[in-house]
């Protein structure tokens, strides 16, 4: 059987994530509140945070700096989580 949940990033109920994508308390609470294309939204966003700032997954102080851009985007806590000002797709119309 699905799993519903009301995504805070979609706005709307959709299918949620078969397990916290996440460890610890940060990562119930997005299996709790984000769909799975809510959490697909996120690692868009984090492919772009990870090249654009040149963040290692294996670096304690990257990591730190995705988790406040995750909390950001995912649930619109703290400074991070926005597209920078200005910023444009590769090959987005001008």
């Amino acid at each position: 059987m699905t799993r519903i949940v009301n995504c805070v990033v979609l706005k709307q109920e959709a299918e949620g994530l078969d397990a916290p994508p996440h460890p610890g308390a940060l990562g119930i609470r997005i299996y709790e509140n984000v769909s799975r294309e809510g959490w697909n939204k996120w690692l868009e966003r984090l492919t772009m945070i990870v090249n654009e700032n040149g963040l290692s997954t294996a670096d304690r102080e990257s990591l730190e700096i995705i988790e406040k851009h995750m909390l950001g985007f995912l649930f619109q806590e703290g400074v991070m989580g926005s597209l920078p000002q200005g910023f444009q797709a590769p090959g987005a119309k001008k």
